[in-house]
């Protein structure tokens, strides 16, 4: 910056000198005022209710990894924006997007003051905003992704990412879903999901598989020992197939997100991607590749011996059976039909000891049968079954048998029995 020096120039009017030397102090100041006004300028600026952004961090943080080799999916993405905020996590396979509105039913959720955004470390951010000690939360971020998080006398200072670095959600042409209520669909993958496979031997037996036609979603799962079906009439504006099969993992994180409410759920499916879409909430899933096995082949058609049973009864005695059963290598119990309408449940592990249970049926019919097989197996598909009552329908001791509600044909469980007489 040039400046006079009125010693080295005297001949130079000191009026002239004055104006220059008060000239350049001005721009010195304006200078340093625009430097400190950048270097405290605030990207962005929220204060938010801290109940509805705890549970958005709970929603989010069910699809981020410590174990990923993209260091910024260990955070969570936020973004603020005239209409609320909107935080983001994802794992590759599973990404998890909850949008918080300003306002809802008329009741101020969110104040923005600054639109932005800001990657913050999923596992530190989560336990904060846990334990804030106020009703509100207040998000600041500076210059150099500084974060500021304000409530009550507490401050946080947390770096952050650029949140431009944060891989995009995938694209997905809506238009073209079904919907289904969320009571239903929650219903539906808590039916069937137990049954997927926990072995990657058979990868496409870790999921479930979806097939939706002629205004029917039928979902199966199987590890190969065991089958879970449920059938439901759902809506949909076109007449599209889809066969599908979607992660259990996914499901499970999915089940856990949604509402218990009967608001619908738009189901969006692509070549590789789908996409449940519900009230402030958007839940991907990558879909897993391969054929599923036409599992209706395992399903039989004839009856030797069928059985009427009370669930909660047969149910409960499985369970006695199973607490010496579980100590065994196979977690097996035996089933005996008696005369008089009587089944017998028994399990013996020779180290421990042995129970029997007499169960009256509700009726018996066809051939006397003797089998064993997992009480687990049994006791998850009792479980899933609604109903009081249950239809058991064998074609023999090393058959596959058939668990149905009475008077409903939507759900069907399939168990293989073990060996053992």
């Amino acid at each position: 910056m040039f400046t006079f020096d009125l010693w080295t120039y005297p001949h130079i009017n000191r009026t002239y000198y004055f104006y220059y030397y008060f000239l350049n102090k001005l721009l010195v100041y304006d200078s340093v005022q625009k430097i400190m006004c950048k270097l405290e300028e605030t990207i962005m600026k929220f204060v938010i209710q801290r109940d509805h952004l705890v549970q958005s961090v709970q929603d989010v943080m069910k699809a981020v990894t410590s174990r990923t080799t993209i260091p910024i999916l260990t955070g969570i993405k936020i973004i603020a924006t005239e209409d609320g905020v909107t935080l983001t996590g994802s794992d590759s396979d599973i990404s998890i997007e909850s949008f918080i509105p300003v306002e809802e039913e008329g009741t101020e959720i969110v104040e923005i003051m600054n639109t932005g955004g800001i990657v913050l470390q999923a596992k530190f951010f989560s336990e904060i905003v846990k334990k804030l000690p106020k009703d509100t939360v207040e998000i600041e971020v500076q210059n150099h992704l500084q974060t500021v998080i304000r409530s009550g006398q507490a401050e946080f200072n947390l770096n952050g990412l650029d949140p431009e670095e944060y891989p995009h959600l995938p694209q997905i042409e809506e238009g073209n879903g079904i919907k289904v209520s969320t009571d239903l669909l929650k219903t539906m993958i808590r039916q069937t999901v137990f049954a997927v496979s926990t072995s990657e031997t058979r990868p496409i037996l870790t999921g479930v598989n979806c097939q939706i036609e002629n205004g029917e979603l039928s979902c199966i799962a199987t590890d190969s020992h065991r089958l879970a079906m449920r059938k439901a009439p759902i809506e949909t504006n076109h007449d599209a197939s889809y066969n599908i099969v979607i992660p259990g993992k996914s499901l499970n994180e999915l089940n856990k997100i949604l509402d218990d409410t009967d608001e619908p759920v738009e189901i969006v499916i692509t070549e590789n991607q789908v996409l449940f879409k519900a009230k402030h909430l958007l839940f991907f899933s990558r879909l897993l590749e391969g054929n599923y096995p036409d599992t209706s082949r395992l399903i039989p058609s004839d009856t030797k011996t069928a059985l009427t049973l009370n669930t909660k009864e047969f149910l409960q005695a499985i369970d006695r059976a199973s607490l010496l059963a579980r100590e065994g290598r196979n977690n097996v119990v035996k089933l005996s039909t008696l005369d008089g309408g009587v089944i017998e449940i028994s399990s013996n592990t020779p180290e421990i000891g042995k129970v029997i249970e007499q169960v009256q049926s509700q009726s018996i019919e066809g051939e006397e049968l003797k089998i064993s097989f997992s009480a687990k197996y049994m006791m998850d598909a009792l479980k899933a079954i609604e109903g009081t009552e249950i239809h058991v329908n064998f074609t023999g001791a090393m058959r596959p048998f058939v668990l149905k509600p009475l008077h409903d044909d939507s759900i069907l469980q399939l168990i293989l029995p073990v060996r053992t007489y």
